[in-house]
């Protein structure tokens, strides 16, 4: 299940969110999308985890927690929507 992971702060790395997500279940991945421009993460990121149970475990246990000085919005990730189509 993908999670969505919101108000991050600007210093944190993939390493600390797979950190405060492994307390919770297996971790597959870690995404921190980089803002091109200012080459900082943007304050948000998706993690993945395998088991849906572990998954809701953790949204429910941090959404709302502080964590590095942040209040984390958390829940589960919108399916990416297709582009426009061009025609």
């Amino acid at each position: 299940m993908d999670i969505y992971v919101g108000n991050i702060q600007y210093q944190a790395t993939e390493e600390d969110l797979r950190a405060l997500f492994e307390a919770h279940g297996q971790v597959d991945s870690v995404n921190m999308p980089i803002d091109r421009y200012r080459e900082r993460p943007r304050g948000h990121a998706f993690v993945s985890m395998p088991d849906p149970g572990e998954a809701k475990a953790a949204m429910d246990a941090l959404d709302g927690q502080e964590w590095m000085e942040r209040t984390l919005k958390v829940n589960e990730a919108r399916p990416k929507r297709p582009p426009p189509s061009s025609e």
